[in-house]
């Protein structure tokens, strides 16, 4: 029997609507009644009598349990699991939008630009998946378990199938998966891997390219070109090389897949024939010249075209490569050209995707970059960009010296102000920079140490407030695998401050409900985060419980200030 509508799950959510309806389960549309917030609920009967209804409650349980686990921006969070002993009840995200095959339905064939950018945000979620210790084999990729949102990106759904990867398998327990997406070896006697969604991934890419519904069992694999010959042949190619029958004769990984979908063009027959004339173009020229010039000028002209060669191979490795080896290999890409910032931005998202940024790594970046500081065309927008790079990764993520919101600050300071001095202010990230900026005057300024030395005037307050506000406005649009850890660091750093500097706030004639204002929006934009990491937690609980203390610091901050005036 379903849940009545109005129902009130555990004394926090409250069941609007049906939005959702499987073989054992049932999906509300529910009200946080404490954070005023929506979820979707998930309902799991344990009514199993058979074999096969007691297959798929363990698959709802497994997908509840893998996905708690999971943080991806592609991947719906898991915020609650109650079990009443009757029924289960999972709290997730609540996903506006609509599935891939509605779309379908209603639109037929996707332009082809669009479904290269949808297949590289499904890549991506997968690389995530089969990154984890150990990996996770999705099973299910198929348009209908996509969804497209109104922001245009999109969400994985439904890991009812989805299972861990275990080495020494050579079989998976059941099979599980869609007729037409699902690979050979996932209705066979073999054990499914990273592989398996790679294939899957190959099939949704072809349905939206095409139009055509690869479940009927007359169903005849035809390459896309067949469909449309508009269609890049360089991406026919990718999608055949995914949906070989034998995986080893497909991508080995996502990071491979992903690397050939940012490069398509150039898998084209026409591209490779373009790549062999200007090649032996090049040679012939090259040997002209050794000929005809000075041997020694040849080689130095070979040996820069090996470099350039070397440089674009080493900055574009697989996502997949393990962490300590992308590093060095960055590194080494520096040595090659030290004044192309590419490779100095890989090496700081090698750092941020694995959550490590402390003094070794603080020391291994600076002294590349220092080393090439002042050959840099600062004026050149890929300068720009590696300073802003430079400067969040500080801002949010050092961990080294006092591991205080000021070292960070204080180590984020120096790039901003990079920036700010270029006076580009056509520059994307410039206004954003000068609110950073402007936060690390301020600490240069006035809090050179954990206290201060001499206390601001209202003016630097003014600009204080207003680029905090732009800080807070700014950290949510970040999608770092550890982005609610991020954006509740900054939110104590900043709680923190206001409660320090609350009498010179005052003294300087700033309005009480300008403080205490931030401060709200700092309490309520911490409550509104849903977190189950346990440093998450704590930080949040931190905030929480620091909240009405920082309230009465304020205000008889004020209140003294106004009884001495």
């Amino acid at each position: 029997m379903a849940t009545l509508l109005g129902t009130v799950i555990d004394g926090k959510y409250e069941v609007l609507k049906q939005i959702g309806k499987g073989g054992m389960s049932v999906v509300y549309l529910a009200m946080d009644k404490r954070l005023n917030k929506q979820w979707a609920v998930k309902e799991i009967r344990k009514t199993a009598n058979g074999k096969n209804d007691e297959i798929i409650v363990n698959s709802l349980l497994a997908e509840a349990n893998l996905m708690k686990k999971l943080d991806h921006t592609a991947l719906p969070r898991i915020v609650d699991i109650i079990d009443n002993g009757e029924t289960i009840y999972v709290v997730m995200d609540y996903i506006e939008g609509e599935s891939l095959d509605k779309i379908l339905e209603e639109y037929g064939a996707q332009p082809q630009e669009l479904v290269i950018e949808w297949a590289k945000q499904l890549c991506g979620a997968l690389d995530y998946l089969h990154t984890q210790k150990p990996p996770i084999i999705y099973r299910d990729m198929k348009p209908a378990n996509v969804m497209l949102k109104p922001d245009g990106n999109l969400k994985v759904i439904d890991f009812g199938i989805a299972r861990e990867y275990k080495e020494k398998n050579l079989a998976d327990t059941t099979v599980l998966g869609t007729r037409g997406y699902a690979p050979p070896e996932q209705h066979g006697s073999r054990q499914t891997d990273a592989r398996s969604d790679i294939y899957a991934l190959g099939m949704t890419m072809h349905h939206l390219l095409t139009g055509i519904d690869p479940r009927p069992s007359d169903y005849e694999y035809i390459p896309i070109r067949q469909w449309n010959p508009e269609l890049s042949d360089g991406l026919e190619r990718i999608i055949d090389k995914c949906t070989a029958l034998d995986p080893r004769d497909r991508y080995q990984n996502c990071g491979d897949l992903m690397y050939a979908l940012q490069h398509y063009e150039e898998e084209s027959e026409d591209f490779k024939k373009k790549q062999k004339r200007k090649l032996a173009v090049f040679v012939t020229a090259a040997a002209f010249t050794a000929i005809c010039l000075v041997v020694g000028i040849g080689g130095r002209l070979m040996s820069s075209y090996v470099n350039n060669q070397d440089y674009d191979q080493k900055i574009s490795i697989s996502s997949s490569t393990p962490y300590e080896t992308k590093v060095e290999t960055y590194l080494e890409a520096i040595d090659l050209f030290g004044t192309d910032a590419r490779a100095y931005i890989k090496l700081l998202e090698a750092y941020r995707d694995n959550n490590l940024f402390g003094d070794e790594e603080s020391q291994q970046f600076t002294a590349k970059y220092n080393s090439y500081k002042d050959s840099f065309d600062t004026e050149s927008e890929d300068y720009l960009e590696l300073a802003y790079e430079a400067g969040i990764t500080y801002f949010y993520l050092y961990s080294g010296g006092d591991d205080t919101f000021r070292t960070r600050v204080l180590k984020a300071y120096p790039y901003f102000q990079t920036i700010v001095d270029s006076g580009n202010t056509d520059y994307e990230y410039y206004d954003i920079s000068q609110s950073y900026y402007i936060v690390g005057e301020f600490y240069e300024e006035y809090v050179v140490s954990a206290t201060s030395v001499r206390e601001p005037t209202q003016e630097a307050y003014e600009e204080l407030l207003a680029s905090l506000q732009d800080c807070i406005d700014n950290v949510e649009n970040y999608d770092y695998d550890d982005a609610a850890y991020i954006k509740l660091t900054m939110y104590e750093a900043i709680a923190d401050l206001l409660n320090s500097h609350r009498k010179g706030f005052a003294s300087v004639g700033i309005e009480e409900d300008e403080v205490l204002g931030l401060l709200d929006t700092v309490y309520e934009k911490t409550n509104a985060l849903s977190v189950t990491q346990e440093r998450s937690v704590e930080v949040r609980d931190s905030i929480l419980d620091s909240y009405e203390g920082y309230v009465s610091n304020i205000e008889r901050a004020y209140t003294n200030t106004e009884g001495r005036n």
